[in-house]
């Protein structure tokens, strides 16, 4: 496990920066099975034990390149710092389809061999952002279900959505998956 990014030394949080920007830009380029631990050092212009002290392959930077990014989105949207509102969930279901979309935008070929990785990843901090709002509600009905359930729900709509070939408009289709994500957290609501 990677220590959390704002306990890093500065040099470390800029190699790594040098190594998930280099990634990035080679995932532009070529598919992921083409990219190599070795192009993306070349690409960062350091050595490969420098890449390795950092991930173990190129399997772990995906992951925590997928991690940080959607990390990201979800602080720039400040829901990381909200509770639980009808309003706060529809943000995150939109935040989820964005993100899927420009993942399907910014690699150069289909990477469908890594939207697992994109799966486990997206859903898991979804679920600790729903426990973490639910928890917020001080009341004592378990979060672990109704979270799960509404993780699984909003990637799965995310998901459907962004692979659609024609797309409804993106307010539109939220408007329309709210309703089905949000029976499992009103119980929430309800009881605070």
């Amino acid at each position: 496990m990677l220590p959390t990014e704002e306990k890093l030394d500065p040099r470390v949080k800029r190699t790594r920066g040098l190594i998930l920007q280099s990634f990035g830009d080679l995932l532009a380029e070529k598919s992921f099975d083409a990219i190599s631990v070795q192009d993306v050092a070349e690409k960062a212009q350091i050595n490969r034990a420098t890449f390795y002290a950092h991930f173990e392959d190129k399997y772990a930077l995906l992951d925590h390149s997928i991690r940080q990014g959607f990390m990201q989105e979800i602080e720039n949207r400040m829901l990381n710092a909200c509770h639980y509102t009808p309003d706060n969930l529809r943000t995150l279901i939109i935040t989820v389809c964005e993100f899927l979309a420009q993942l399907g935008t910014d690699c150069a070929q289909s990477q469908r061999q890594f939207e697992p990785l994109v799966e486990k990843q997206v859903k898991l901090q979804v679920y600790e952002l729903l426990t973490l709002w639910l928890s917020k509600m001080n009341v004592n009905i378990s979060t672990e279900i109704p979270a799960t359930v509404a993780a699984w729900a909003i990637y799965g709509l995310a998901s459907y959505w962004s692979h659609s070939k024609k797309r409804p408009a993106l307010e539109k289709f939220v408007d329309q998956a709210l309703p089905l994500v949000s029976v499992n957290l009103e119980q929430f609501a309800q009881v605070a």
